[in-house]
């Protein structure tokens, strides 16, 4: 039998099922059976007259297809919904942060993606992204020779300007190297930055303005501190909404900090994080904990998913203990960088995995997307329409980005400069080719026609 696979917002009239085997030899005989075996699911896919619906679309594997299409009984069948999406046509704006500059990206949701501005030109953004709050743009600007810089702006079509304080004081003694994120947090005009060398700054002026934070810089363990491949960097912030006074950090290579007075003070939460790459009888004790990327639930905000240095985990209390989710459990490996969340859903996310340490690239040759929606219990492939063949990619971790939207638009870039989308959280489309090696992704501002 085939498998019809559903889109989050058909799956409540199939019992919340994703996945449902039906019998058939064509598409459309199969979309039949299944409307029989799911009667609430009669009309949505197919019309009064046994066609498919105007604005629904019909993959049979990794080809849209139409219903008089074979189908063999081990095909996959995707229902999506189309990007012309009826009278309304969603703009998505993508900032990319590049090794050659900052790309702007805009397009119909779902659809190939056209270059309206690049910026920086010849210098790497880091990071680059949008306060919806304020309708800022942020670009974290890295120059070979000057440094880092923090710009910003209100208008793509005005010049930008460099933010104020984004920098160490004399007695820290040391200097800028590089800004890893940009995160707006709870309460009017505050904003996170993470750097490295490992410290966080805040701003309360919407990013104008920006000063260190000196209960975490000030840590008495900071001499033993080590980085990893990527330097010694704190490049995850997570807010607690709501309350100001709550966040969650992730660095590398010194694990998770928590802070519930906003800054002044922080504890480490790293029970349950297992070092794999440290000798066993180092572990105890040891600082070197390797977080890749954290992520809250912004619908539970005790529950975070966090990519470790070899395993996926998740924290049930905030973040200062851990379970391992990533072994045993549908992942051809629990090794990478980048990981995403459905805002709407806690028990839902997404990771890309890579070989290895030592073998940064997709497994076998196949550029895979898994997730999952029990909270990582288990994992399961929604990678319709990517490479799956010679397709040594990597994705670094903050290549990987939601939209927000309902359904699930997902969004990564590779080292090798292509852009994919997914409109669904099924399947995927190359939405731009041919760019620098990107480094960030991130949705600007978006807009309905």
């Amino acid at each position: 039998m085939a498998i019809v696979i559903l889109p989050p917002s058909l799956q409540n009239r199939a019992k919340n099922k994703a996945e449902i085997e039906v019998e058939g030899s064509t598409a459309g005989e199969i979309l039949r059976h299944l409307e029989q075996g799911q009667p609430d699911l009669k009309g949505w896919i197919l019309d009064e007259t046994g066609s498919l619906r105007e604005h629904v679309a019909l993959f049979v594997n990794d080809q849209k297809a139409s219903l008089d299409r074979t189908v063999d009984a081990d095909d996959q069948i995707f229902i999506v919904q189309a990007i012309s999406g009826g009278s309304a046509q969603i703009e998505t704006e993508l900032l990319l942060g590049t090794k050659k500059g900052l790309f702007v990206l805009e397009g119909d949701r779902g659809s190939s993606m056209r270059i309206i501005t690049r910026e920086f030109a010849g210098q790497t953004v880091d990071f680059a992204c949008f306060d919806e709050r304020s309708g800022t743009y942020f670009a974290a600007v890295s120059h070979d020779q000057f440094g880092p810089h923090l710009y910003y702006t209100e208008d793509l079509q005005t010049e930008w300007s460099e933010v104020d304080g984004l920098a160490f004081p004399e007695s820290a003694e040391t200097a800028l190297e590089r800004i890893w994120i940009v995160q707006p947090g709870e309460g009017a005009g505050v904003l996170w930055a993470g750097v490295a060398p490992a410290a966080l700054f805040r701003s309360v002026d919407n990013g104008r303005s920006w000063e260190l934070n000196r209960g975490l810089w000030d840590q008495p363990t900071r001499s033993e501190w080590e980085g990893g491949q990527g330097g010694l960097t704190l490049h995850s912030i997570c807010p607690w909404p709501d309350d100001p006074d709550r966040l969650a950090v992730g660095l590398s290579a010194v694990g998770v900090w928590v802070t519930e007075d906003g800054g002044a003070s922080w504890t480490r939460g790293v029970e349950g994080l297992v070092p794999r790459y440290l000798p066993e009888e180092a572990r105890p004790g040891t600082l070197m904990h390797c977080v890749h990327k954290m992520l809250r639930a912004p619908k539970e905000p005790n529950t975070l998913f966090l990519q470790f240095h070899g395993g996926v985990y998740r924290s049930d209390d905030a973040g200062r203990t851990w379970n391992e989710i990533g072994s045993a459990t549908g992942l051809p490996a629990d090794f990478g960088f980048p990981l995403a969340l459905d805002p709407s859903d806690p028990d839902r996310a997404f990771v890309i995995p890579l070989i290895a340490d030592v073998d940064r690239v997709t497994p076998d040759g196949k550029l895979r997307v898994y997730q999952t929606r029990d909270r990582g219990a288990s994992w399961t492939d929604c990678s319709a329409g990517l490479p799956d063949k010679d397709a040594f990619h990597t994705i670094l971790r903050q290549a990987f980005c939601t939209d927000s939207r309902s359904p699930l638009g997902l969004y990564f870039g590779t080292e090798s400069g292509e852009l994919f989308g997914s409109i669904d959280a099924t399947s995927w489309i190359c939405l731009k080719n041919n760019l620098p090696k990107i480094v960030s992704v991130q949705t600007g501002r978006q807009t309905t026609q």
